[in-house]
């Protein structure tokens, strides 16, 4: 049985869509007119039949999954409000499957893996920004920050963990009204009171049935005030503080006082999982797969399909991992050794995730002729012409006769030695290489600094390639 619901009808609506974006109807997704856009009614469109089961509008085959840029925004479709795609996604045939995020670049990692959107996870967000963990330290305005660092940086829709609200329900107004602004597509409202407590731990309690739903009417108000369409998802942790019927209960009125997904956190069994798919059953349905160990059974995604659920969280995935291998290389390095080649992304594949090589390409487009003289070639060919043909090796030999550093560069980095080898202040380098001849191995300077330490600077043969590595590390220190 499906109870996840859609917002929309058999009727014939405008060619308002989200252009190539399926697999078939014409590569679109319909956008219900506004006056269904919050309705209740089932769909049985055959619009939608042609899309498999998992098969996201995003990621189907006339859509790339998105990449990061340097762009704020990215879409498959122009002007589309990330709010309403959300829609659009709750509106469409299966489960949708959204790993939780903790910042610009977990977020960007779920989006070119194809994910259809993404939640924040406050769990992850402590962990990540206070190294602390999840009982209530986070506040609303760091909520925002790092929301909205988050929400720049990608162009799927983000669902915003908002704890509690922060507050009683006026705080919920501004808190709601703050992730509109932040550009959340959706935001997540708990029952808990302050401070509150991770879903899956001890001491968690709730407010009133009264204070409950109240909080999610003014959601439902900020909302409206604001002329958004954010989609609000109203969480009760009641099945663990009080009892399952509560947390039925307290659904149904979610759900009556205008939230557009409801969620029982912490539920105990897949039987408990049926009977709240049951509970509003127009209206959909929010799953939490908490990994590792929590009081939820782990269900496939067809699973959860087959039982109602219409999305589904994934909250410690990328934190859990992320911890595990920062805790793996720690010990490698710590043993003498680096993280082995499999365990992490060569050094261009992080350029590449990171948009360098995107970076590089906009650059040229505001090329000075400054720059255009720099990267001039010389008459054979060779792109390092003059002083950029030359190689300077660094040698620094400790009192005790320790190698502290050898590093060769090209000499066109004459202004950033210095903030590697402070020494070198003084010493009129290019004066030197002005007289220097271009025998290999040339020995341009050996002195000793203050502290003792041997410094030696050699004059190399003209070089063709320069490692990447190296000329990224400069520039940074540069």
């Amino acid at each position: 049985m499906n109870c996840s619901g859609s917002a929309l009808s058999n009727t014939n609506y405008s060619a308002t869509t989200i252009a190539g974006t399926g697999a078939g109807a014409g590569g679109c997704i319909p956008l219900p007119p506004p006056h269904l856009r919050h309705s209740r009614r089932a769909s049985s469109s055959p619009l939608f039949q042609f899309q498999s089961r998992f098969i996201h509008p995003l990621t189907s085959k006339n859509c790339k999954p998105l990449r990061a840029t340097t762009t704020s925004t990215i879409s498959c479709s122009s002007n589309i409000e990330k709010a309403k795609l959300l829609r659009r996604i709750l509106d469409s045939p299966g489960v949708h499957q959204g790993p939780a995020c903790f910042d610009a670049l977990s977020a960007n990692l779920v989006q070119s893996a194809g994910f259809p959107l993404c939640f924040t996870s406050g769990f992850s967000i402590s962990a990540s920004r206070l190294g602390l963990p999840d009982t209530g330290y986070l506040s609303y305005g760091e909520m925002i920050d790092q929301g909205q660092l988050i929400t720049q940086s990608v162009g799927i829709p983000v669902i915003g963990d908002a704890d509690n609200g922060y507050g009683n329900a006026m705080n919920v107004k501004r808190t709601v009204k703050g992730y509109i602004s932040a550009g959340f597509a959706g935001i997540i409202l708990e029952d808990q009171v302050s401070p509150k407590a991770c879903g899956h731990t001890q001491g968690r309690k709730v407010v009133s049935r009264e204070e409950a739903v109240m909080r999610i009417k003014a959601a439902v108000d900020a909302r409206n005030e604001s002329g958004s369409d954010i989609v609000i998802v109203a969480r009760t942790d009641s099945r663990q503080a009080l009892s399952l019927d509560e947390a039925l209960y307290r659904s149904r009125a979610f759900a009556d006082a205008g939230a557009d997904v409801v969620f029982i956190d912490a539920l105990a069994s897949k039987q408990e999982m049926e009977a709240f798919c049951q509970v509003s059953p127009l209206v959909p349905k929010m799953a939490n797969m908490l990994e590792g160990g929590g009081k939820t059974p782990i269900l496939t995604p067809l699973e959860l399909e087959d039982i109602g659920y219409k999305i589904v969280a994934y909250p410690l995935s990328l934190i859990g991992v992320s911890i595990r291998a920062m805790q793996d290389s720690l010990t490698a390095i710590k043993g003498g050794r680096i993280p082995p080649p499999g365990s992490m992304p060569s050094f261009e594949e992080i350029k590449d995730i990171l948009g360098f090589n995107t970076y590089y390409e906009e650059e040229k487009r505001y090329t000075t002729s400054t720059d255009q003289l720099l990267s001039k070639r010389d008459s054979s060919g060779n792109p390092f012409s003059g002083i950029w043909s030359r190689t300077l090796r660094i040698k620094i030999t400790g009192r005790d006769g320790a190698e502290k550093l050898d590093l060769r560069i090209p000499a066109g980095f004459l202004d950033g030695i210095t903030n590697i080898v402070p020494a070198l202040g003084g010493v009129n380098l290019k004066k030197l290489l002005d007289n220097a001849t271009e025998e290999t191995g040339g020995k341009l300077l050996d002195f000793n600094d203050r502290m003792g330490d041997r410094i030696q600077v050699f004059l190399e043969k003209s070089i063709a390639h320069i490692d990447e590595g190296d000329r990224w590390k400069l520039r940074i220190q540069a």
